[in-house]
C-alpha cells in the first residue's frame, strides 16, 4: 500500500502542476529564458547512488526545467508548424502512458489495435483518401517518408524482378527520386535511411509560384525513361504553404510509371475544410501521402501518419514475423505496417483528437487558423518598415522588415528582419522564427494551434510593433 499511495501521490503532483502550466499558458512568456549554461548547470549533475522519492524527483524537474519550455503549446507560437494539443488528446496520451501497453500487436494491446484500425479508417474519410489503403501510425512524418517510399522502392524493383528485401540495393536497377527544389529535408534524410542516397534525388527547379512545372517533370522522366521514378509532390510548401497542380503532375507521372509520393505534413489536413479542398483536387490519385497528427490536428508530439495506395508493397516493404509473436488471424497488427517493432500506442491520442472534434471541428480549426495567418501577415506587413513576402491561402506566410535608410540594401534588410525577430522572440510576447526564401530572410509565420484567438493576434501584432520601435531606436 505504501508503493501504491508513492505512486498516485506522485501523480496528484503532477496534475497540478500540469493545470497550473495549461491555466497560465495565455499570459506566460512564449520563449524560454533560461540559458544553455544554466539548463546544464542544473541537469549535468552526477547519478546518485541512492534512489529518490518521486515527488522529489518531480518537483525537481518542474523547478529546473520550467525556464527552459518553449510555450508552444499556447496561442501565441507562429515558429515551425508546431500545433498545441487538445484536452482529449493530452487526457488519452496520459492514459496511453498509464496503461504502458506495447501497441505493436493485437496480441500485446488487443483495444490500441482496434483504436489504431478506427484512426486509420477515420483519417482517410477526413482527409478524403482512398478507403482500400494502407496506413500506419509513425513518429512523424520523417518516418513516414521511410515507410513510404520503402513501399515505393518494392514496388519499382518488383518490376523489374529485384527482391529488394532480400537482396538489397547492391547491384539492384537504379532508383530516382523527382521533386521540386522545394522539397523538405527530411525527404534526403529518408532517401540517406533507406539506402537509396542524397545522389538519387533530382532537383527540379520549381516555377514563379514555387509550384514543379509539368513540362520540365515530362522532359526529365521522359529523358530517361526506363529509369525507376518516385515523383515528390508538396501539399503545402513550408515557407509559402504552395500546393502543386496534382492532376496534371499525378497524370503524367502514371502515365510514364512513376510512383507518385505526397509529402503534406500540414498541408494534406486542408482536404478537411470544404473552403480549402480544392488545393488538394486530384491529390488521392497519387500513391502514397504522409501527413503529420501533432501539427494541425493539435495531438501531442510523436504521431505521424502514412497512407499507401498499394497495400501489397506497404506490407511486404516493412513487415516482419517472428514464431514467439502471437498472431491473431484476423487481427490488423500495427507492426506489419510501420518500421518500428515495440512501440506505444500513439493511436489514442489521435483517436480522442478525432473524437472531440469530430468532422466539422476538424474543418473549423482549419479554416479559423488560415484566417488567422492572413490577418497576421497583413497587420504586420502593415506595420512600419513592414514588408509582405508571401500570403498563403492556408495558414503560412512571409513578411520582413526593411532599414529605412536611403543606401540599405538586401543586406540591411536581412540583418533588420532578423533583429526584429530576435526583439519579439526575446519579449516573451510571441515567437516566430526566421528563414531564408529565394536570397531573402523573412519572418516566417505558421498558425496551427487550437488555442490562438483573435485576442492572441492582436497582442501578437502589438508585440511586433514594440519589437521594431526597439530596433529602430
Amino acid at each position: 500500500m505504501k508503493n501504491l499511495a508513492h505512486e498516485t501521490a506522485v501523480l496528484d503532483k503532477t496534475l497540478v502542476y500540469a493545470k497550473n502550466y495549461i491555466e497560465g499558458l495565455s499570459h506566460s512568456r512564449v520563449s524560454a529564458s533560461a540559458t544553455l549554461d544554466q539548463l546544464r548547470a542544473r541537469f549535468l549533475l552526477d547519478l546518485p547512488e541512492a534512489g529518490t522519492d518521486p515527488c522529489e524527483v518531480i518537483e525537481q524537474l518542474v523547478r529546473d526545467a520550467s525556464d527552459g519550455i518553449l510555450g508552444s503549446a499556447g496561442g501565441r507560437f507562429f515558429a515551425y508548424v508546431i500545433g498545441g494539443a487538445l484536452p482529449a488528446s493530452v487526457a488519452a496520451d496520459w492514459l496511453t502512458s498509464v496503461w504502458d501497453q506495447n501497441a505493436a500487436m493485437h496480441a500485446s494491446s488487443p483495444a490500441e489495435a482496434v483504436i489504431e484500425e478506427v484512426c486509420g479508417t477515420w483519417l482517410k474519410e477526413v482527409l478524403h483518401l482512398p478507403a482500400s489503403a494502407s496506413f500506419a501510425l509513425t513518429t512523424g512524418s520523417q518516418m513516414a517518408h521511410v515507410v513510404a517510399l520503402a513501399a515505393a522502392r518494392h514496388a519499382l524493383l518488383a518490376r523489374l524482378g529485384w527482391d529488394v528485401e532480400k537482396c538489397g540495393l547492391r547491384g539492384a536497377p537504379e532508383v530516382r527520386i523527382l521533386t521540386s527544389d522545394q522539397y523538405h529535408g527530411s525527404l534526403e534524410r529518408a532517401l540517406r535511411i533507406l539506402g537509396l542516397g542524397r545522389d538519387a534525388l533530382v532537383r527540379l527547379q520549381s516555377d514563379e509560384r514555387g509550384q514543379l512545372p509539368v513540362d520540365l517533370l515530362q522532359a526529365t522522366l521522359d529523358g530517361r525513361p526506363d529509369v525507376l521514378s518516385v515523383v515528390v509532390l508538396q501539399a503545402g510548401d513550408l515557407n509559402t504553404g504552395v500546393f502543386d497542380n496534382y492532376k496534371d503532375l499525378i497524370e503524367l507521372a502514371h502515365s510514364r510509371r512513376a510512383w507518385v509520393h505526397i509529402d503534406g505534413a500540414f498541408g494534406l489536413w486542408t482536404a478537411a475544410s470544404d473552403a480549402h479542398r480544392h488545393l488538394v483536387d486530384g491529390i488521392e490519385r497519387a500513391d502514397s501521402w504522409v501527413a503529420d497528427g501533432h501539427k494541425w490536428l493539435n495531438v501531442p508530439y510523436d504521431c505521424g501518419y502514412v497512407f499507401v495506395a498499394d497495400r501489397d508493397a506497404h506490407f511486404a516493404s516493412v513487415s516482419h514475423k517472428e514464431s514467439y509473436l502471437a498472431r491473431v488471424d484476423t487481427a490488423r497488427d500495427p507492426i506489419d505496417w510501420n518500421a518500428e517493432w515495440s512501440r506505444r500506442g500513439r493511436s489514442v491520442a489521435t483517436y480522442a483528437a478525432l473524437k472531440q472534434l469530430g468532422r466539422k471541428g476538424v474543418a473549423d480549426l482549419i479554416d479559423r487558423t488560415c484566417s488567422f495567418a492572413g490577418q497576421l501577415v497583413d497587420q504586420i506587413g502593415a506595420l512600419e518598415g513592414g514588408e509582405v513576402v508571401w500570403r498563403s491561402e492556408i495558414n503560412q506566410g512571409l513578411v520582413r522588415f526593411l532599414d529605412a535608410r536611403p543606401d540599405a540594401g538586401s543586406a540591411d534588410h536581412d540583418t533588420r528582419t532578423d533583429a526584429v525577430i530576435s526583439a519579439v522572440t526575446a519579449s516573451g510576447e510571441a515567437f516566430f522564427g526566421g528563414t531564408t526564401w529565394r536570397g531573402q530572410r523573412c519572418m516566417r509565420i505558421s498558425v496551427c494551434n487550437w488555442r490562438t484567438t483573435s485576442d492572441d493576434v492582436e497582442r501578437t501584432v502589438a508585440a511586433v510593433a514594440r519589437a521594431i520601435a526597439s530596433c529602430r531606436g
